[in-house]
Order: C-alpha cells, then structure tokens, then sequence
C-alpha cells in the first residue's frame, strides 16, 4: 500500500487559502498561531497541533485578541479544512503492515485502560497537592468519562462481544477482535483498587477512597461471598450502606460513617480499634503475608470523602 511522504502531509490546498479571510489576514499580519506560510509560499497548520481540539484552542485566542468577527464566520470552515487534509477518520494505524482488521477506527480496549490509569493517577497528585476543589472535580470526572468507555461498560452492540470478556480492539467494521487475556487486566485490577482507595505507604495499608461514589454502597443488605486463605468458599453478610472486597484474600468491608476509624476482626475474636485510616506496620505484614491472624477488616469511611 502507497502511504503518502511525510512532505505531502499538512498542505493547506490553495483553493482552501482563497477561501478563508481568516487565514490570508493572519498570514498578512505575522500571525502563526493558525497557519504558517513556507519559503515556497506552501501553507501549513501550525505543527504543534495535536487534533481538532487544538485547532479549536487557537481560534479561541484569536477570537479574544481581534479576530472575533472571522473566526465567528470561519470556525466551521477552518475546522472541515483542517479534517479535510489529516482525514484522522481513515487513520489506519498498524493496519498498514499488520492485520487488515488493526485500526480502521478501532477501539483499543488495553489504550482506554492506559489512559483511565494516568487519569487516576492525575487525581491522586492534585489530592496530594490539594489543587482547588472545583479543578479536582473536574479531574474526577473525567476521570469517570474515561471509565465509561471502557469494554465493561458497552452494549454487546458496542462492544461486539460479550462484554465482561477480554479482547484486544474492536473496528468499526467487524466486531471484537482478538480474544484471550489481554494486559489490560492489569490496569483495571489497579484502577479499582485505586478507586476504591487502598494504598500502600512505607509498609502500611492505608484507605483513602476519595474516587469511590456513594452510589457504589450497598442499597440494601446483601451476601457478599468469597474464597478465605484455604481456598474455602465463605459468605458475609452486608448491612445496607456497607461494601465489600477482598484485600490479599482478607475481607474488607467499607460502611460510611462521620467518623473515620479501623476495626480489626482478629480469627481469634479479639478487635483492635484504630482510629484514622491507617492500618500499623505489623498487622499490615500479617495481611500482605496472609497468615491468617487478621479475619476481616472493617473500614468506617465519611460520605463527605466521596
């Protein structure tokens, strides 16, 4: 298959120049923001942009600093013209060399999990940071757009399988494609734990469930079955209100509280009451060692964390 040479790529055609007001008066003017002319008098978009959404920021700045009246006029043109000439649609990606069902405006299943995960941990640094409330809002819901795209969360229509199986990519002309375990997995486990809030630091087990959504809490009481540390199934009852997981196969069960606190169900009957989120160093090692002596985990979270 023919590609084109990278020196035939970003040409704005000169009929496409003529057209536009906008882009012959910033040409006049020195203004590059938009559109570069080379010394061969070939027009080009400014090479920083990355898609439409870049496109879109430049006219913004234009439109504040003078230009308010062509870019009100041309922005519709401006961005077919961009579309026009990348043609991002018909972007192929490996499909070129690979496989003929590789890109043809594929769904990369494994990249939207890649992407919620730096999404997530994006959250936790403005957290850690203790960005304002509104740029922290708004970074978990993005957070949770990327979220809805992954597979789980398509029709079988969408998704062109059963949904809860693992494939590779689906194109938009077939269904999914490639089945099997894919590394995805990976960081979805890592995602909901992350959204869930464990984490681990300097060899404590700590609980900040600042993604986690209230409406993930039990709406009424439920049997929450598991596999204990010799592989035996068991079951836990759930009040309404509460949520429940498995830590190193260790049951963890949330309820919301005002109170923040830890309680430790010993498999010896006794409980260590722990006030914070923050579970010690040796109990923490009992845990991640799965030895046993810790039977059940009951964590006391605020609604107002969530």
């Amino acid at each position: 298959r023919q590609l084109p040479r990278f020196v035939d790529k970003n040409n704005i055609p000169p009929e496409a120049v003529e057209r536009s007001q906008l882009i012959r008066q910033l040409v006049s003017d020195g203004d590059k923001r938009l559109v570069v002319r080379d010394i061969s008098g070939q027009y080009h978009f400014n090479g920083a942009f990355n898609n439409a959404n870049s496109v879109k920021s430049a006219l913004e700045q234009l439109k504040a600093e003078g230009y308010a009246a062509l870019v009100e006029k041309e922005q519709a043109l401006i961005l077919n013209t961009f579309e026009q000439i990348f043609d991002h649609k018909s972007f192929t990606g490996r499909s070129g060399t690979f496989f003929g069902y590789e890109g043809l405006g594929c769904v990369y299943w494994h990249m939207v999990s890649k992407l919620l995960l730096a999404a997530q941990e994006n959250c936790f640094r403005a957290i850690e940071e203790q960005a304002e409330g509104a740029t922290l809002q708004k970074l978990i819901a993005q957070y949770y757009d990327v979220r809805a795209g992954i597979g789980f969360n398509k029709s079988p229509e969408e998704y062109g399988a059963f949904p809860s199986d693992p494939y590779s990519h689906t194109p938009g002309n077939a269904g999914a494609q490639q089945p099997g375990m894919t590394g995805q997995v990976k960081e979805d486990i890592l995602a909901r734990f992350g959204e869930l809030g464990v984490m681990v630091k300097d060899g404590k087990i700590t609980f900040q469930p600042s993604l986690l959504r209230q409406s993930e809490f039990m709406s009424q009481s439920t049997t929450f079955d598991y596999f204990n540390l010799q592989g035996e199934a068991q079951s836990l009852e759930l009040p309404k209100g509460a949520l429940g997981f498995t830590y190193c196969q260790t049951p963890v069960v949330y309820h919301l509280s005002e109170k923040p606190g830890i309680r430790l169900v010993m498999a010896n009957g006794n409980i260590k009451n722990i006030d914070g989120l923050e579970i010690g160093t040796e109990d923490s090692a009992r845990i991640f060692e799965r030895t046993g002596e810790v039977a059940r985990v009951e964590v006391l979270v605020r609604p107002g964390n969530m």
